[in-house]
């Protein structure tokens, strides 16, 4: 089967263009079903093409997404690790744990607050150990990472020389703008003894 496509002559054709004759363009039903099927094909291609690509995207956003999670995670739970292990006899290594990783603001408040754990801890013979449960990224927003870490906490002092052993809960705030420093730490409810 063939289409057949003819340009009628005029008179005037004649006249002005002596080559000019009747034109006939023949194409085969199966060149241009060939040329359908190819066209259709190019622009699957790049469908997909673009549906990969997204995807891709989409995968690199979620495992960037999950890095970050889990280094806030690990942050969190190295700091509550720090905090929670205390020897009243070393008081500047606890204090040095307390102030690290944290911002100039949070490390200045635990040095103006210093004297008067030491005035605690000391007098009580204080020393905790701790070990951690688990660590949650509660919520993230523009970059400030709120997460609550939980450990077991075993502690000593000269009222319970025998020790015990406590579940504490920290709410630690972590800028992302600010290097990943801590710049707000809560919820450290049985982890220091009260006076």
């Amino acid at each position: 089967m063939t289409l057949e496509m003819q340009d009628s002559k005029t008179a005037d054709d004649d006249a002005t263009s002596p080559a000019a004759r009747d034109r006939t363009i023949s194409l085969r039903l199966s060149t241009v079903l060939t040329a359908l099927i190819a066209t259709a094909l190019v622009v699957i291609a790049c469908v997909l093409a673009w549906q990969l690509h997204t995807a891709n995207a989409d995968a690199r956003a979620r495992d960037a997404a999950t890095a970050d999670n889990q280094r806030a995670e690990q942050i969190a739970t190295d700091y509550a690790l720090g905090a929670s292990t205390i020897d009243f006899k070393d008081f500047p290594t606890w204090l040095g744990k307390l102030k690290a990783n944290t911002a100039p603001t949070l490390s200045n408040k635990f040095d103006a607050t210093a004297p008067k754990l030491q005035e605690i801890l000391t007098p009580l013979q204080w020393t905790s150990t701790a070990t951690p449960i688990a660590a949650k990224v509660m919520s993230e927003n523009g970059g400030l990472y709120q997460v609550d870490v939980f450990l077991n906490v075993t502690s000593t002092s000269a009222q319970t020389p025998q020790g015990g052993q406590t579940t504490v809960t920290y709410n630690i705030t972590i800028d992302t703008n600010a290097d990943w420093k801590i710049t707000d730490v809560g919820g450290m409810a049985g982890a220091l003894p009260v006076k």
